[in-house]
C-alpha cells in the first residue's frame, strides 16, 4: 500500500495522497480515484483500483479531502465546494493530460462537478453508486423537522450512519451544496461515462442512477444496475465488474 505522500496547497491545507506512476511509455490516460463522504483513500475499492491500474501500467492517483483520512482539517469543517477545491487543485498538480475518472458515492458528484468544469481533462468518468446532490435531495430531503431545526439554529446535527460512526451534517455543508448541485442545469458529456449502482442501495437509492443517465446529454453513457447490491459496491462480482468497466473504456485503446 505504501505510505501517503503530502501536497501543501494554499489556505495550508495538507493533502494526503499516494501515486503510481505506469513504467512503460505507452501514455495512456490515467486513472484518479474520488473517494465518498467521510471515506478515505485506504478503502478497498481504492486499493483495489490501484492493483488494476499496476496490471495495466498506467498512472493511478487516490488522496484524501481535507478532513478526510490523512489530510489536514476537521470533517465537520468541510463542505462540497471545499472537497471540490482539493481535488482540483490535486489533479492539477499530480496529473497530465486527460484522466479516467472514478468517483465512488459522493466522489461520483464531486467528479462530475470536475468534468463539468473542465471537461477537456476528463478522457472517461466511471461513477460506483455515484451520489450527485445528496445533500439536497437525500439528506434535507429526509430529515425531520426537528433535524431541519438543529441544523439551522444549532449549526450541525448529527445522523446515524450504517457504517458505525454517525455522521455530523453541517448548516454550511447543506447551504454551500446548493451552489454546486449536478441534475437541476443541462451538462453535457462529450467523453465515456460509466455508472454502477446496486438495486439494494439503501444510502443512494438506485433511482438516482437513473436519473443521471437520463439527465446527461452524450453518446456514450451506459447504467449497469446490480441486483441486490448495496451502497459500497465492494464484495468480488462488484470489484471485478469495476475492473470489467474500466479495461472495457475504449480511450484505454487508442479509440
Amino acid at each position: 500500500m505504501g505510505d501517503s505522500d503530502f501536497l501543501t496547497i494554499e489556505d495550508h491545507r495538507r493533502i494526503a495522497y499516494h501515486k503510481c506512476s505506469a513504467q512503460g511509455q505507452d501514455r495512456r490516460p490515467g486513472v484518479v480515484f474520488f473517494g465518498g463522504f467521510k471515506s478515505d483513500m485506504t478503502g478497498i475499492k481504492a486499493l483495489y483500483l490501484e492493483s488494476v491500474c499496476k496490471a495495466l501500467d498506467i498512472d493511478y492517483l487516490r488522496f484524501d479531502y481535507t478532513g478526510h483520512g490523512a489530510s489536514s482539517g476537521r470533517f465537520e469543517d468541510g463542505c462540497i465546494g471545499d472537497w471540490v477545491r482539493d481535488s482540483r487543485d490535486i489533479v492539477t498538480a499530480l496529473t497530465k493530460g486527460p484522466q479516467i475518472y472514478v468517483g465512488s458515492s459522493m466522489g461520483g458528484w464531486i467528479a462530475l462537478l470536475l468534468a463539468r468544469e473542465a471537461p477537456e481533462r476528463v478522457a472517461a468518468l466511471i461513477g460506483i453508486a455515484a451520489a450527485p446532490d445528496f445533500t439536497e435531495d437525500l439528506i434535507w430531503a429526509s430529515a425531520s423537522g426537528a433535524q431541519r431545526s438543529a441544523i439551522m439554529k444549532q449549526g450541525l446535527v448529527s445522523l446515524p450512519g450504517d457504517y458505525g460512526d454517525d455522521y455530523i451534517i453541517t448548516e454550511r455543508l447543506i447551504r454551500e451544496g446548493r451552489n454546486h448541485l449536478i441534475l437541476r442545469e443541462p451538462f453535457r458529456a462529450d467523453f465515456p461515462v460509466r455508472l454502477l449502482h446496486g438495486t439494494a442501495d439503501k444510502d443512494v437509492p438506485y433511482e438516482r442512477a437513473l436519473a443521471l443517465l437520463t439527465h446527461l446529454d452524450g453518446t456514450d453513457i451506459r447504467l449497469n444496475l446490480v441486483r441486490g447490491s448495496g451502497h459500497r459496491m465492494s464484495d468480488e462480482y462488484e470489484l471485478s465488474l469495476l475492473k470489467e468497466t474500466l479495461i472495457g473504456l475504449p480511450v484505454l485503446y487508442g479509440c
